[in-house]
């Protein structure tokens, strides 16, 4: 090429195109090949199942830990306002004071953790765990709208005040991992 074109803006011109599609060329190829790699390298490395098992297993700890603190007078007297405030829950406080009221959600929260962590015996009993898992979060998420938290200093709705509002809004996580679990077993117990 170079001594059929005597112009150099145009050899620089031909030889920037001839590198770009060169470089384009070798990007396909490379990418095909690597994204065969990854994919290969992702299934060796076990990525997916651990990514599962760290998903269910972490919701057993939130879901065990969280019940257990339940059982403290300063756990009972944090959850006080949500629980006053939410038309699901405010009759408990009509039948249960305010410590006994929070044991029972320990109570719950800890029996669908155990539920839940005992998957790989019993599938059913993980179903459900998932379900109370569903159950719970769907119903703390409900504490968004019934109770007040939206941060005024920041002009109200869509901005969220630290707690209750980015406290529960983390629910929406455990919703999903909950309703995973719940699939995921229940496709497991019915074979």
């Amino acid at each position: 090429m170079r001594s059929r074109v005597d112009d150099v803006r145009t050899r620089y011109r031909w030889r920037k195109t001839i590198t770009y599609i060169s470089v384009l060329v070798a990007l396909i190829l490379v990418g095909r090949v690597w994204s065969e790699g990854v994919g290969e390298l992702a299934t060796f490395l076990g990525l997916l199942s651990a990514g599962l098992a760290i998903a269910r297993y972490s919701l057993v700890a939130v879901l065990v830990w969280i019940g257990l603190m339940k059982f403290t007078a300063y756990e009972a007297g944090a959850i006080q306002p949500l629980v006053a405030n939410s038309p699901l829950m405010s009759w408990l406080y009509a039948i249960f004071s305010v410590q006994a009221t929070s044991n029972l959600i320990g109570v719950a929260e800890i029996a669908a953790g155990i539920l839940i962590a005992i998957r790989p015996w019993s599938a059913m009993a993980c179903v459900l765990g998932s379900l109370m898992g569903v159950a719970t979060f769907a119903i703390t998420l409900t504490f968004l709208f019934s109770t007040p938290g939206w941060e005024p200093s920041l002009g109200g709705f869509p901005a969220l005040s630290v707690a209750p509002g980015q406290f529960i809004l983390k629910d929406a996580v455990l919703l999903g991992v909950a309703i995973w679990s719940m699939g995921e077993a229940l496709r497991h117990a019915a074979d």
